[in-house]
């Protein structure tokens, strides 16, 4: 028996057009996807507005396939990780990040990834499929619906950090984004949205010539060619010079600053000389820096740098005007920490 096609893939015009050809009013296309886009509506049957015989022909004529909570943990930090199955038996990873100030939805955009990156656990698991939008979308209210259960507090921000490059995935990533910030969807401030990039020039130009008001932050980790090239094989095909070409393309269009993300592995890109690559980098973009805490995967070797480093690499780029965030690791002893999702 053939599927029938998923709702959700139509747009406002194509429901308008198939309630006219049923002879029902045009007016019906709005308030259904008021219902499946605002209210987050999964049944047909949560649709009170529309008569029982409207409801049952959609059912008939469409399907509404929608994700589920497979696994849930619960971190020590109040960090919570899901494992998400789809209508089709995959199998994702999102989690819900408290902190003293924001509430952030950490959201998938692949099933397991095509990248290789050597020090994330996803990286190590082969790309199944791109989400769809609604995946992407049914992700953040799942994991708001989390946020007001465990801790009475609204979903704040978003991150396209979890399983997957979004950049290549970018329609399901742009469509998702539309439903959750637009009017007629979630309403949110594209301002607290992050895609999160190991860096795909022509699709950074991309996002520019689209003229995004989301955020963009570049997965750096290194800021020369040989060390980049070890960790982060797409940097082969996506250089440096190519990347700071495309992200200064992105700021022009945008006037969205950057953000790079950098962990420091324990003496490998942790030196006052990798600080100092790093720092000719942000010269050259308009850039902040996020310092991350590394998180170890059973795969690979890496491990954290030691406080002290730290410190004084941070020292070294805040001393010379950069401005730095280091982000603590949340969700450690659930692997739910950055480059942990990989579905144990």
């Amino acid at each position: 028996m053939t599927q029938a096609p998923d709702i959700r893939k139509f747009d406002l015009n194509e429901l308008k057009s198939f309630f006219s050809e049923k002879g029902e009013k045009a007016f019906r296309a709005k308030q259904v996807y008021e219902w499946l886009w605002k209210k987050s509506c999964t049944d047909f049957d949560e649709m009170t507005n529309l008569s029982k015989s409207t409801r049952e022909m959609l059912k008939r004529e469409f399907s509404l396939p929608t994700l589920s909570i497979d696994q849930e943990q619960r971190s020590s930090d109040r960090t919570v990780k899901s494992r998400l199955k789809l209508h089709d038996g995959h199998l994702i990873e999102g989690v819900l990040i408290p902190t003293e100030d924001r509430m952030t939805a950490c959201v998938s955009s692949q099933v397991g990834c095509s990248l290789t990156c050597k020090f994330c656990a996803t990286g190590f698991i082969d790309r199944k499929r791109n989400l769809e939008a609604h995946e992407i979308y049914d992700q953040v209210v799942t994991i708001a619906r989390q946020a007001e259960k465990y801790y009475q507090h609204p979903l704040t921000n978003i991150v396209y950090m979890g399983m997957g490059e979004p950049l290549l995935n970018y329609r399901g990533m742009m469509e998702s984004i539309n439903h959750i910030t637009g009017e007629h969807g979630l309403n949110m401030s594209p301002k607290r949205i992050t895609v999160s990039t190991a860096g795909i020039a022509k699709m950074i130009k991309k996002l520019g010539d689209d003229e995004v008001k989301f955020n963009l932050a570049l997965s750096l980790h290194a800021a020369d060619e040989e060390k980049r090239n070890q960790i982060m094989p797409i940097n082969e095909t996506n250089t440096l010079p190519a990347l700071i070409e495309a992200l200064n393309y992105f700021y022009k269009k945008t006037r969205n600053r950057i953000t790079f993300e950098y962990i420091l592995f324990y003496n490998f890109n942790d030196s006052l000389e990798d600080a100092q690559k790093l720092l000719k980098i942000i010269h050259q973009v308009p850039a902040k820096v996020n310092i991350i805490e590394y998180n170890p995967i059973d795969q690979a070797q890496y491990r954290n740098t030691d406080p002290e480093t730290l410190e004084k690499f941070s020292a070294f780029l805040e001393d010379r005007g950069v401005t730095v965030n280091v982000r603590r690791s949340r969700g450690k002893d659930i692997d739910a920490a950055c480059g942990q999702l990989a579905n144990k």
